[in-house]
């Protein structure tokens, strides 16, 4: 099976460029062998005449939102239609090119099917354990006077002291800036 993109070289209309360059560019990088169909040249018209028959997405632009024919890019699996930029784009988007490029075989999309079950199964049982851990009340989750450890009331008596020394500290140094202001106020009085 070939992938056939059908592209216009002589496009006036720079969001159809813009179009075509895009589908190219991603299927380059994503490694898709395809073959490129300029519907433009001279001895295509029978191309073009598929492209426009077979497609069934108008590949309608902000400029031409309902055109007469469909404008490229127009993607087909050898003569099977694939679909137009925006459905290809959307497929790019939610990664299921292959699929919408019919290059997968259909074994493909059971096993995504699978593992997004498996995921949403994951997901609520991680939520169900949560919530389970929320309602336990707050005296079983903290350990009474006398279960905890000698190291965790030594590191309390340590944050205490290091937040009353820390406490001190800048009460000297708001009650020293406020003499100082008191100072330069009455000097500048006594002026």
């Amino acid at each position: 099976m070939v992938l056939k993109v059908y592209v216009s070289g002589m496009s006036g209309n720079k969001e159809v460029k813009k179009r075509q360059q895009r589908v190219l560019m991603i299927l380059d990088s994503k490694n898709i062998k395809y073959d490129t169909v300029d519907i433009t040249e001279p001895g295509k018209e029978s191309e073009k005449e598929l492209m426009q028959n077979k497609s069934t997405s108008s590949g309608g632009t902000v400029s031409d939102p309902e055109p007469r024919h469909p404008l490229p890019p127009q993607l087909f699996n050898d003569e099977e239609y694939c679909g137009d930029y925006d459905a290809f784009d959307m497929a790019n988007e939610i990664d299921t090119l292959e699929v919408f490029l019919k290059l997968a075989p259909a074994d493909t999309t059971a096993v995504c099917t699978a593992q997004i079950e498996l995921k949403q199964e994951n997901g609520e049982a991680k939520k169900e354990e949560a919530e389970a851990e929320e309602k336990k009340p707050e005296e079983e989750q903290k350990p009474e006077a006398g279960d905890g450890d000698v190291k965790d009331e030594a590191a309390e008596k340590a944050e205490l002291s290091a937040t009353t020394t820390n406490s001190a500290a800048v009460k000297t140094t708001s009650d020293s800036q406020s003499d100082l202001l008191l100072h330069s106020e009455r000097a500048a009085a006594a002026m």
